[in-house]
């Protein structure tokens, strides 16, 4: 952990300080402009890393406007450094062919960085609205089982919350609705509920207005790793406090004999030396003639999934990069970084996600809430509309 934090640091400070040389690189020095300009580009700077250190120690009102300025920094610093990174390349290319001259330098790197903050507030203003708007994303599912009476059986499905400093009232009472709306029989929270340090939730106890249906008996969740960043020992006791049933190394039985397995979270390791119980343990405690459902915060290994004859794995975690040009990396990293896919016999969904991390911007993906309408049947057909 300690060699993760000083490579994040270092990549942290060296992005920032390249953005900032090329803003004071054409900066006049008279009047003292330049001096100003350092002064609030470190103040912005320092913003997400204050906001952290101070929220860990006493969450406020303070530390939740640290966090949601940086945040924004944070989505800057990307497209800064992308934008201005483009901008070195193409001028050895100019300065060569001669389309550029040596007087037209300093104009050159003017209006490079002048595009470079027009370019990135474009993206941010575009990448904050996609945020708070999310959708209801719909996929109908057929499981080649009998599951008693029940021909037809709708989840709701949602991952990555995120509550804390930026993701708070407003956002979990939205959330309240979108689900009501849906009307599900069961609810399913697919982990990282909390964003991190669980001050900002406790402060003015955000959990209070998550209100759903079936909330008194049709709703589970498992961990995911930001669960366990602030402390599990005071997170998940709070999170069940408000009803909500957290499957930890679980199987349990639903209506119809729908079998429903929450597995900890992988990362949890890390921080409670405590090794989570492995998929063929826990499939030991399964009917496999009844439908399985496997809830698995991230989506790795997955083909220990489908060789322990699971019919359908939700999973969460990837945010699908949340921000542009990232959901590329994270389809390189997962075998399924968004959507649907069926590999063998089980069929796999992976959500982007209702809340986010670091800034409030989704300029690669869009925040979702998961309909699944699953249909029970006994032909030897599966598809998804």
């Amino acid at each position: 952990m300690l060699v993760f934090f000083v490579v994040v640091f270092a990549i942290y400070f060296l992005t920032n300080f390249y953005i900032f040389l090329k803003g004071y690189r054409i900066i006049t020095d008279s009047g003292n402009f330049r001096l100003f300009y350092t002064i609030i580009y470190i103040v912005l700077a320092s913003t997400f890393i204050a906001g952290k250190i101070f929220e860990r120690n006493h969450s406020s009102v303070l530390t939740d406007i640290l966090n949601i300025i940086g945040g924004f920094w944070m989505a800057f610093m990307l497209y800064g450094f992308l934008s201005l990174l483009l901008s070195d390349i193409i001028f050895p290319i100019t300065r060569i062919t001669g389309l550029l001259s040596v007087h037209g330098i300093p104009l050159f790197r003017k209006w490079s960085f002048l595009m470079t903050l027009t370019l990135s507030a474009g993206l941010i203003i575009y990448g904050f609205i996609n945020a708070i708007i999310p959708v209801v994303k719909k996929y109908d599912i057929v499981i080649n089982k009998p599951a008693g009476e029940i021909k037809n059986f709708r989840i709701a499905a949602v991952s990555d919350i995120h509550l804390g400093s930026i993701i708070r009232k407003r956002s979990i009472i939205k959330l309240s609705g979108m689900l009501k709306k849906i009307n599900p029989d069961v609810v399913l929270l697919l982990g990282d509920i909390v964003d991190g340090e669980i001050g900002p939730v406790l402060r003015d106890d955000l959990l209070s207005y998550f209100t759903c249906p079936k909330c008194r008996d049709g709703l589970y969740a498992i961990t995911g790793n930001h669960e366990y960043i602030g402390g599990a020992a005071t997170t998940i006791p709070y999170i069940e406090k408000h009803g909500i049933r957290i499957l930890k190394d679980e199987v349990i039985t639903l209506d119809g004999g729908i079998q429903l397995i929450g597995r900890l979270d992988r990362d949890g390791a890390r921080f409670n030396r405590k090794e989570r119980l492995p998929l063929s343990e826990l499939m030991k405690q399964v009917d496999l003639s009844k439908p399985v459902i496997l809830l698995d915060h991230q989506p790795l290994r997955l083909s220990e999934t489908v060789k322990a004859g699971v019919d359908l794995q939700l999973s969460g975690h990837t945010h699908n990069g949340q921000l542009w040009p990232i959901n590329y990396i994270t389809q390189m990293i997962y075998e399924i970084s968004y959507g649907y896919k069926k590999i063998g016999n089980t069929q796999f969904i992976v959500s982007s996600g209702f809340g986010l991390w670091g800034p409030r911007v989704r300029s690669g993906s869009r925040a979702e809430v998961l309909e699944i309408n699953l249909t029970f049947s006994d032909s030897t057909s599966q598809h998804i509309n």
